[in-house]
This record gives C-alpha cells, sequence and structure tokens, in this order.
C-alpha cells in the first residue's frame, strides 16, 4: 500500500491588517488630508512659476484648433473688458501648473492611501506614477491632436450661415479647450484607477466583466458629456478609448487582483 502523498503547501495568507499599520483617529485623518492637499498646491504654484514666463505663448497654442475653423481674414479672438486677458493668462497658468505638478500630485495621493496598504501593494508605486502621469498626459495630448481638429469645425458646421458671423472670446474659448482637455487626461486614467481598485481588493475582473454593457452605455454618456458636439464621429472619437480602457482595466483586474485562497487541500491518493 502506497503511502498517501503529502498535501501541497498553500501560499501564506495575507495578515488580517496591512504591515507596520499606523492607528489614526478620524482627526489624524482630516490632518493628514490637509497635509497632503497642501503640498499638491504647492507643486500646482511651483508649476505655474514654471510655466509662468510663456502663458501668452501656451494661449496661442491652445487657441490653434478655434482659429483654424474662422473664416480667412477674420481669424482673432476677442476679450470684452481690459481685465480678460489678464484674468485669462492666470488661467493658463493655474492649468499649466496642474499639469506640470501632476506626478507630484498623484505622488501625494500615493503618500495618503499608502499606510492602509498591504506591503506587496505598496510595491506599485513606482509603476502607478510612471502609468498614471503617462496616460495623463497622453491624454491631453490624443485631446488636442486628434479630436480637437474634428470637433470644432464640427462645431462650426452648425452656424454655417451667411447671417451669421463668430465672435469668440478669450475666457469662453479657454474653458472650453482647457475642460476638453482634463477631461480627456482624466479619462485615460481609467485602466489605472481601476488596477489600483483590483489590486486593494475593491472590485474584481468578474464584477467589471458582468456589468460590461451597463459600463459601456455609461461611458457614452459620458462621451457625450464631455464632447462638445453630438457628432457621431466626434462622439466615437471619444467612447471608443473609453470602452477600450475598460477592458483593459478588466484585463488588469484579472492580473492585479487579489486572488482567493484554495478551497481544500489536495486529497490523498
Amino acid at each position: 500500500m502506497s503511502p498517501a502523498a503529502a498535501p501541497a503547501p498553500t501560499p501564506d495568507p495575507l495578515p488580517a491588517e496591512p504591515e507596520h499599520e499606523v492607528k489614526l483617529t478620524f482627526w489624524d485623518h482630516l490632518r493628514e488630508l490637509r497635509k497632503r492637499i497642501m503640498l499638491c498646491l504647492y507643486g500646482v504654484l511651483a508649476g505655474m512659476f514654471a510655466v509662468g514666463y510663456f502663458v501668452e505663448r501656451l494661449f496661442h497654442e491652445l487657441m490653434k484648433p478655434v482659429i483654424a475653423t474662422l473664416p480667412e481674414g477674420h481669424q482673432q479672438i476677442y476679450f470684452t473688458s481690459y481685465i480678460e486677458p489678464m484674468m485669462v493668462y492666470i488661467k493658463v497658468a493655474i492649468y499649466g501648473g496642474v499639469f506640470v505638478s501632476a506626478p507630484w500630485i498623484l505622488f501625494q495621493v500615493w503618500q495618503f492611501i499608502a499606510p492602509g496598504l498591504y506591503k506587496r501593494e505598496r510595491k506599485v508605486v513606482v509603476p502607478f506614477l510612471f502609468f498614471g502621469t503617462l496616460l495623463f498626459y497622453l491624454g491631453g495630448a490624443f485631446c488636442y491632436w486628434l479630436v480637437m481638429p474634428q470637433a470644432f469645425p464640427a462645431m462650426a458646421a452648425i452656424a454655417a450661415d451667411a447671417s451669421l458671423a463668430p465672435m469668440l472670446t478669450m475666457s469662453e474659448q479657454l474653458s472650453l479647450v482647457l475642460a476638453m482637455i482634463l477631461g480627456f487626461g482624466i479619462v485615460f486614467e481609467v485602466p489605472v484607477i481601476i488596477a489600483f481598485l483590483a489590486l486593494v481588493g475593491l472590485v474584481t475582473a468578474d464584477g467589471l466583466a458582468k456589468y460590461r454593457r451597463y459600463a459601456i452605455i455609461g461611458n457614452v454618456i459620458a462621451a457625450a458629456i464631455i464632447t462638445p458636439t453630438g457628432d457621431p464621429i466626434n462622439l466615437a472619437i471619444m467612447a471608443v478609448p473609453m470602452i477600450v480602457f475598460y477592458e483593459i482595466g478588466i484585463i488588469l483586474a484579472r492580473i492585479l487582483g487579489k486572488k482567493k485562497p484554495a478551497d481544500a487541500a489536495i486529497e490523498p491518493v
């Protein structure tokens, strides 16, 4: 009679609490949150100083997709008060500071949530910062070079009437352009966000796949809100990447998500 096979070793379960966890009270969490917010603001302020000298040039670069749609000989952006250009340049500096300091802001977000994570989960800080920053910048670039050249002509075509003449103002057009760029930057963060939520066990790949059809509908609705025109081409340019990123998020959740412990040991032969 052959001896029974020894059961296969099972991996050590995760500890009940994160390693080296520091117990914080509610007010301690508030103080830590305030600290991280202040550090984020300092980063944005430093970014504002970095781009401050170039705000006028940055404004004209941001307005290029808008001006390109105006009639020949009337390619001008207007201001309605003498203070408007100054306020517009300040706004460019603020948003420029946010874009420049994006890695620092993501790092502060990570520092706020890291104490509550396991050691295994804290090891992804470098990929989290790298891909979070990269996708944020790619989203803004995708909007500026691919979406806007399609979106603004479509909007101009709606008002293609001889009795209508555009009189675009600095503040309104800048707000539209910056909102679109920032919106796309945030949308491109979806895979990183899903991957992190799966890593800490808040979502699962099976759960995300189960609600895929609802996510598609939600993505299309969100794309319709973010894109300034109802043109189907522009809507697709926004909605398709959102759906693709959701699917990438499911794949990452399947790879990085917490594994269920073995239900039972291997039975002896």
